[in-house]
């Protein structure tokens, strides 16, 4: 299923009609609507040259971490880590910042730019441990497709 959205994706990122945040909600939208257990999904970027991470578009409910100090939570820790993130159960992870009380699971991709983690895709679950390696390499696909519109 995931593999059938690669190609909606790429539609999307590649309709040079809308602006990039348009494209990135889109997305998010895309993927919150078509697959049961993403519940929230949405990009976090680097804030210039503060060591942040600061909202960029999504899909969900409006959350209040619209900046977040690396290292700090999931997005954070990846934010300095460089690498996939996933917590099958938000509950035991001492780190985590909690977006709202029905999330159960949450994974965080690194957006690389010119082989710099310029930000990062983040995916709430209410499921318990939905993810897979499935959904690491269609989101690390998404990431890929997404650094290609975004400029320098």
């Amino acid at each position: 299923m995931l593999n059938e959205l690669r190609s909606k994706v790429t539609s999307i990122l590649d309709n040079n009609e809308e602006n990039t945040d348009n494209r990135l909600r889109a997305v998010c939208e895309l993927l919150r609507n078509s697959v049961a257990y993403y519940d929230w999904v949405g990009f976090y970027f680097k804030n210039g040259d503060k060591e942040e991470l600061k909202l960029g578009p999504y899909a969900g409910e409006p959350t209040d971490h619209t900046i977040i100090p690396f290292g700090k939570g999931i997005c954070g820790q990846v934010a300095v880590s460089n690498q996939n993130f996933v917590v099958p159960d938000v509950a035991a992870q001492d780190n985590y910042i909690a977006c709202s009380i029905t999330v159960k699971s949450e994974i965080v991709i690194p957006l690389f730019k010119n082989g710099e983690n310029i930000g990062q895709i983040d995916i709430d679950s209410n499921t318990p441990d939905p993810f897979t390696e499935v959904d690491e390499r269609f989101l690390e696909f998404v990431n890929e497709r997404v650094s290609q519109i975004l400029y320098n």
